[in-house]
C-alpha cells in the first residue's frame, strides 16, 4: 500500500516526502478537529465502572 502511494506522488526523491509529511500532517489536523470531537459521544470512555464505596 505505502509503494502504491509513494510511486503515486509526483517529482523527485525530496518532494515525495515532502509531500507526504504535509498529507500526513493534514491527516492528523483533520482528525483531532473533526473526526475525535464528533466520534468522543459515541465511545463508552466515559462509563466508570468503579465504585468509591469504603
Amino acid at each position: 500500500m505505502y509503494g502504491w502511494f509513494w510511486r503515486r506522488l509526483p517529482g523527485p526523491s525530496w518532494v515525495r516526502a515532502l509531500t507526504a509529511c504535509v498529507l500526513a500532517g493534514a491527516l492528523v489536523v483533520l482528525l483531532f478537529r473533526y473526526v475525535f470531537p464528533w466520534m468522543e459521544p459515541l465511545l463508552p470512555f466515559g462509563d466508570v465502572t468503579l465504585d468509591t464505596a469504603p
